[in-house]
């Protein structure tokens, strides 16, 4: 397969651990894809990492956000490189190896057969304390009943942060719905579901095991919690 019709936008914050090691996986694995690295302004080698990449490939590209001025966040990351992209789809995961990356060739699959949006769901996940499964499991309940009792589309993991989607479908989504998407949040799947009429879209899934982080931390905290809750408001 070639895979000349994608982008894979990669969000990283201190990521030199697994950026280089992920980035050169996936142009190894899938010939001809393009990959976008949206850094929120990184103080460790993110981008030097990023820089020996791309000189195996100038499919790779680096942008920091920060040094442009642009809003910090999570989502405000995802959505500044959909846009900037210029491929028919864009397929959206985390830089530090806890998304494997053979699951984009599924992804695509997925994406090329007509789906508009494919998540991938997370069936197990590894390494997690029962208290953060408990936090996890009560703030999905809230979201996914948020989403049935709007009559919003919905799939079985609503806050999966790796996801493909067809890149027009979501550009005029985010022109006709800006305010929902809450730049400073972490759940950019869940703003663009929050934003389609139940059906309106064809969603595909994908099962994968959830792994354990190769190296940095956690960017999720109050801050983040706080900013779901506005998502759940908005």
């Amino acid at each position: 397969m070639d895979y000349r019709d994608f982008t894979i936008v990669l969000p990283t914050l201190n990521e030199e651990g697994t950026i280089g090691i992920l980035v050169r996986r996936l142009i190894r694995r899938y010939h001809g894809i393009r990959i976008m690295v949206m850094d929120d302004g990184s103080t460790d080698r993110t981008e030097m990492a990023v820089s020996a990449a791309s000189k195996l490939n100038s499919n790779v590209s680096f942008f920091n956000r920060k040094k442009a001025g642009r809003e910090r966040g999570l989502t405000a990351s995802v959505v500044d490189g959909i846009l900037k992209s210029r491929t028919r789809f864009v397929i959206v995961m985390d830089a530090d190896l806890q998304h494997p990356p053979e699951i984009v060739g599924r992804i695509s699959k997925g994406l090329s057969e007509g789906h508009g949006l494919v998540v991938a769901i997370r069936s197990s996940v590894k390494g997690w304390e029962l208290h953060r499964k408990i936090v996890s499991m009560v703030l999905m309940g809230i979201g996914y009943a948020i989403l049935v009792a709007t009559g919003r589309s919905r799939c079985n993991d609503i806050f999966s942060g790796f996801f493909g989607v067809d890149r027009r479908l979501f550009t005029k989504k985010y022109n006709e719905n800006r305010g929902r998407f809450i730049g400073g949040g972490y759940k950019v799947l869940y703003d663009f579901l929050k934003c389609n009429r139940s059906g309106s879209v064809s969603i595909g899934q994908v099962p994968y095991s959830f792994g354990l982080r190769e190296s940095g931390a956690s960017k999720a905290g109050l801050t983040q919690g706080i900013m779901l809750f506005k998502s759940f408001l908005t």
